[in-house]
This record gives C-alpha cells, structure tokens and sequence, in this order.
C-alpha cells in the first residue's frame, strides 16, 4: 500500500510524471539500441540469400501494387503452430534486400514467406484469375487482368539502380544485362546461363504459358522464389546471435 501511495503523487503531478516518463522512455531506449553499435552487422549472412532478379523485382512491385501484402504476411514465428504450417520461421536475412519489407500479422489469406514450389505455375494462375474456384472461402478479389498487362524491361534498369541507392548490391554487370535477364526469364528456349550466374536458383520458364512477358509472368516469377533461396536442410543459425 506504501508504494501506491507514492505512486499518486506521479498521478497528482503532471510535470513529474512527464519527467519520470522521459527517464523510463531514456533508460529503455538506450538498452535496445546501445548493443547496436557494437555489431558488425545486425542481419546474420545466410548463403544463398541474392537480390531480386529484374522480373522478379518487377512482380514483387506489382505484389505491393495490387495490395497484396494487406492481407498476406511474409514472417513466419518461431512458435510450434506457425512453423509447422508454413516451414521454417523467417530469417532476418530473407527479407534484407525487401523495400519495403513485408511482415507482418495481419493473415486474412496464408503467410506467403514460403509459397515458392509449393504449388505449380497453374495452380497460381487459376487462383489469380478466380480464387474460389481453388479455394472455396476465400475473399480474395480476383487478378485475371494481369495476364492481358503486358511488361517490358523499359525501366528495369533504372528501378535495380534505386534499389542499389539504398543498399541492394546490384553490380553494374547486373545493371548492364537488367534489360536481357529480364526476358530471358520468361522465356526458356532463350540463353538463360548468365541469368542464373548472376542470380543463382532463378527459375526459367513461361510462368503464365502464354506469348510475351505480361504481369502475370512477373507475379507467379515472384511467388515462386518465396522461400527457396535458403537450403534449410544444411542451415545452422549462429547462436551467438
């Protein structure tokens, strides 16, 4: 009871509560953020983890676009129900070269942090075009227009040179060929070995099986490495970390 009684004069006194509350908001700031300083790097390293390849980054704009992250997240916890439904919980590393990142808990549809492979370019294809239609109680509007869109790489270069403005380490190499891997993609009867060079475990293929490059193709390209570029059969996680 002592102790409540003081704690009415904070109540009582406006000027020292705001004071008290500064040097609690202080105290805690400086826990969290002076361990900071003394780490090389925040983000552990994780082989196998790239940048987004040109069609790729361009489906994932049109992801953000279509507002698709309102209702699916992209971290999967490291609690038992989350894991054992999506897979592995998210690393910090998957999500390095995101701007804007894409967590999250709002689950109006499934956590897609680990969707790439799990289902066929067709399966995506009919769900975009009618969601119900694979998933009966699902509210998600329908994307079919996106096959009848057409992209071209007009301004892929310029949009991988902003991303690398702000820490994405796209080499010039990446830069000079943006316009070619971006086609060569979509297209597997095209020379597609740069291509993977430069952007290991990228997937080759007509996404959407129609002719041209449209939104659709950029979309499911994206879906598709959701998840894949990290072999969790071999990964350890740093304990020191």
């Amino acid at each position: 009871m002592a102790i409540l009684d003081k704690h009415k004069v904070l109540e009582k006194n406006a000027t020292l509560l705001l004071v008290c509350s500064l040097l609690v908001v202080t105290v805690g700031g400086i826990v969290e953020i002076a361990p900071l300083f003394y780490l090389e790097n925040t983000i552990e390293e994780v082989e196998g983890v790239r940048p987004y390849s040109p069609l790729e980054l361009t489906g994932r704009d049109i992801y953000i676009r279509e507002g698709c992250y309102v209702c699916h997240s992209q971290m999967i916890r490291p609690m038992r129900d989350e894991v054992e439904r999506y897979g592995h919980y998210s690393l910090a590393a998957e999500s390095m070269y995101d701007h804007p990142f894409q967590w999250g808990s709002k689950r109006t549809g499934p956590d897609l942090a680990r969707v790439g492979g799990r289902y066929s370019d067709e399966w995506h294809l009919d769900h975009l075009r009618d969601p119900q239609t694979v998933v009966p109680e699902s509210v998600m509007p329908k994307y079919g227009f996106l096959e009848d869109r057409m992209v071209d790489a007009t301004y892929i270069t310029d949009l991988m040179e902003t991303h690398r403005m702000v820490g994405v380490p796209y080499t010039d190499d990446m830069l000079e060929n943006a316009s070619a891997d971006f086609t060569a993609q979509a297209d597997p009867d095209s020379d597609w070995d740069a291509l993977v060079e430069r952007y290991p475990n990228a997937q080759v293929r007509n996404f959407d099986g129609q002719p041209g490059i449209s939104e659709m193709d950029a979309m499911i390209a994206y879906l598709q490495m959701l998840g894949t570029l990290v072999d969790f059969s071999t990964f350890t996680p740093d304990a020191s970390r």
